[in-house]
């Protein structure tokens, strides 16, 4: 099967290659190759969300979403979540649990974000933010953070597929 590497950026790349469908047909087919990524749900102990307010250069604006970062040197998901917890946010969790996975891009990119709920969670320390990354640490409500939802106000994918998930397997019922 022919494949050629168009274009890399960090541990991402752009490909092009052939493949054959289902039907027999083969097609050259354009496909971003990721490594994963991680995404922490950080529930305080009084049930508030922590967010980061983060700046996103390539909408040139800034988002409300969860912690969450790719994962670097085949690293299993779980040591991802952890480190990017701790780097993007200064806490540390107790308690990690697995959420399962979603497919964010599926048709033009092959990134799996695995996604964790953090509990019992410590104080913050110092964030160790990337030369790239511009985030501010926010608090809210379920509640606030659906009305947001609803208003357009947060309108990240992976954060609004992490927070659902959780709710709909009881994490905000405990």
């Amino acid at each position: 099967m022919r494949q050629q590497i168009l274009h890399q950026w960090k541990n991402i790349q752009l490909i092009e290659k052939e493949v054959t469908l289902p039907t027999g047909q083969s097609i050259c087919h354009t496909t971003i190759i990721h490594p994963g990524a991680a995404v922490i749900l950080p529930i305080t102990e009084n049930g508030e969300i922590i967010l980061l307010k983060q700046f996103r250069p390539s909408l040139n604006k800034w988002i409300l979403e969860l912690p969450a970062g790719t994962i670097e040197n085949n690293e299993d998901p779980l040591t991802c979540a952890k480190r990017e917890l701790t780097e993007e946010t200064g806490y540390r969790a107790q308690e990690i649990h697995p959420l399962g996975q979603c497919t964010p891009m599926a048709g033009f990119c092959d990134e799996i974000q695995y996604l964790f709920v953090a509990t019992r969670l410590s104080a913050p320390a110092q964030q160790q933010l990337d030369n790239d990354e511009i985030i501010d640490v926010t608090q809210a409500s379920l509640k606030q953070v659906e009305q947001w939802i609803c208003d357009d106000v947060l309108t990240d994918a992976k954060t609004i597929t992490c927070i659902s998930k959780a709710k709909l397997c009881g994490y905000f019922d405990r």
